[in-house]
């Protein structure tokens, strides 16, 4: 019987799917919130799960019996729908909650959230019931979920995603008509709701394993249970949200921002946790390329900045303060791994550095490292490390060969492969992004934002960084002062940023609406 009852949830629509999990998640911050008090807001979310259970068992009783498609375009629908139209139920009893903003208001702090974009419109923590901030934790951490789910799911088979740069055919028909030809072991096995159930049941208990080890190991670093829970959820995620603002508003100090830095690696590359860890597999994870761009880049940039520091604190006579010098160069070496895996977190040692040395945030330098963005089929945003990996290839071949025009690149045909059609589907992407940039900066400034606060916000929300528009500037941008059009925008390039234009491209191609 359970297994029948399993069975006919399966055969629902996904959307259907993710309203029930919705309306199960609302039990979490109801039930919290009657332990610690919060009698008005816990009551908010139980009338709220009890009312969208009711209309989610509709929805599931008047659909159960449709036919499922298995086109691809159908597939991006729901991802589509995931972003847009989930975040709808999960802001009403956040809006209840809440009582003095409006539901726009709610609606973006949620699509913000369930894409682990991490922008809040409520900068002072104190302003919300840590009822509604577990909320906010719990819905990005649903986010970050969904996001491993689908990309192992349903972008990998169509080579979306950043997994064009290895697929051998990109998103291309075989011969029985189906998308995603370098992933046909995929494809043909199985439809979206089975390829959906078989690697949400293997990959939930690794990520709520991963969670609930964040969250002792910030326990046993000094945090409080309810803080590090926050932070450990948004970890995992890379969303940012916190109830302190940040690890520098925490308990935990620099043993915290370790814990959080170790944590942050599996949003690097999917083999941290696609694997079972084996030995052959850690030796893997050290050559991957993804691995060995961003280790580089951890190593370069902080290494960069502690010299920048070094030399303002040396022209105000402070270079012999060593202690500051050290906790400069962890601020450095933290928020630049949490910048590039798009998570925006702020080491409390950051605004040391800039008190040692005089000198201000390089904003621009943490927006780059958001563009760059961590790895394939992860819960971090941006360009993705394997695209960048695969034009550095196609860079150092073309200088090769300017030295030497007779020379044959080498290294297997894997790298052959991402030299070349990898690289080119990463330039497309670039060139594509490049235009996103350009049109969304281009929205925001029509609604009568400068250029300096138009480019962050966009860069923000392309690539699901949100505390980028806390840090990045000089001050602070307040989303919940912006025109509701910027809000708007703001919330379409969120959603833009999270499934990316490839993505939305295959979502309008002509091709895929063919039967």
């Amino acid at each position: 019987m359970p297994s029948s009852v399993t069975t006919q949830i399966l055969k629902l629509p996904l959307l259907v799917i993710l309203m029930g999990i919705g309306v199960v998640a609302m039990f979490a911050p109801a039930i919290y919130g009657w332990f610690v008090g919060e009698f008005f807001e816990a009551r908010v979310f139980f009338y709220g799960a009890i009312l969208f259970g009711f209309l989610t068992l509709f929805l599931a009783l008047a659909m159960g019996d449709k036919p499922r498609s298995s086109r691809p375009r159908r597939h991006l629908m729901a991802l589509l729908g995931l972003f847009v139209l989930l975040p709808l139920m999960l802001a009403i009893p956040f809006h209840q909650a809440v009582q003095n903003t409006s539901f726009l208001n709610a609606y973006v702090e949620m699509v913000s959230a369930l894409t682990t974009t991490g922008a809040t419109l409520f900068e002072d923590p104190g302003r919300l019931a840590s009822t509604l901030h577990l909320w906010r934790a719990l819905v990005g951490w649903l986010g970050g979920l969904f996001i491993w789910v689908s990309a192992i799911a349903i972008l990998a088979p169509m080579a979306l995603g950043g997994f064009e740069v290895r697929s051998r055919f990109g998103a291309r028909k075989d011969d029985a008509g189906r998308f995603g030809a370098g992933f046909s072991q995929i494809s043909k096995v199985a439809d979206l709701s089975d390829r959906i159930r078989a690697y949400g049941v293997k990959l939930f208990p690794v990520y709520f394993g991963l969670t609930a080890a964040i969250w002792v190991g910030l326990v046993l670093s000094g945090e409080t249970a309810f803080v590090a829970l926050c932070h450990a959820m948004s970890t995992l995620a890379t969303s940012g949200i916190s109830p302190v603002g940040g690890p520098a508003g925490g308990g935990a100090g620099m043993a915290g921002e370790v814990v959080v830095a170790v944590f942050l690696v599996f949003a690097i590359s999917r083999l941290t946790f696609a694997t079972d860890m084996q030995a052959d597999d850690l030796r893997g994870l050290v050559t991957d390329a993804e691995m060995r761009m961003a280790f580089a880049i951890v190593i370069l940039v902080p290494g960069f900045l502690f010299l920048r520091h070094w030399i303002g604190a040396y022209e105000v006579d402070e270079e012999a303060n060593m202690i500051a010098g050290l906790a400069s160069l962890w601020g450095s070496v933290f928020t630049v791994l949490s910048f590039l895996t798009t998570t925006g977190f702020e080491s409390a040692s950051w605004a040391a550095s800039q008190e040692w040395s005089g000198l201000q945030t390089p904003g621009l330098i943490l927006m780059g490292l958001a563009l760059v963005g961590g790895g394939v089929a992860t819960t971090a945003g941006g360009a993705k490390l394997m695209r960048v990996y695969a034009l550095y290839l196609h860079g150092l071949r073309e200088l090769e060969k300017l030295v030497h025009p007779s020379s044959v690149g080498g290294s297997g045909t894997d790298a052959r492969h991402i030299r070349g059609r990898g690289a080119y589907m990463a330039w497309v992407f670039f060139m594509l992004m490049a235009m996103s940039l350009a049109l969304v900066s281009l929205g925001f400034s029509l609604t009568g934002l400068n250029f300096e606060t138009s480019m962050v916000l966009t860069i923000s929300a392309l690539t699901t960084t949100g505390p980028l528009a806390q840090i990045a500037t000089a001050d602070p941008i307040s989303l919940v002062d912006l025109p509701e059009s910027a809000k708007l925008i703001l919330t379409a390039a969120m959603v833009l940023g999270r499934l990316e234009t490839l993505a939305i491209i295959a979502l309008f191609n002509p091709e895929s609406w063919r039967r």
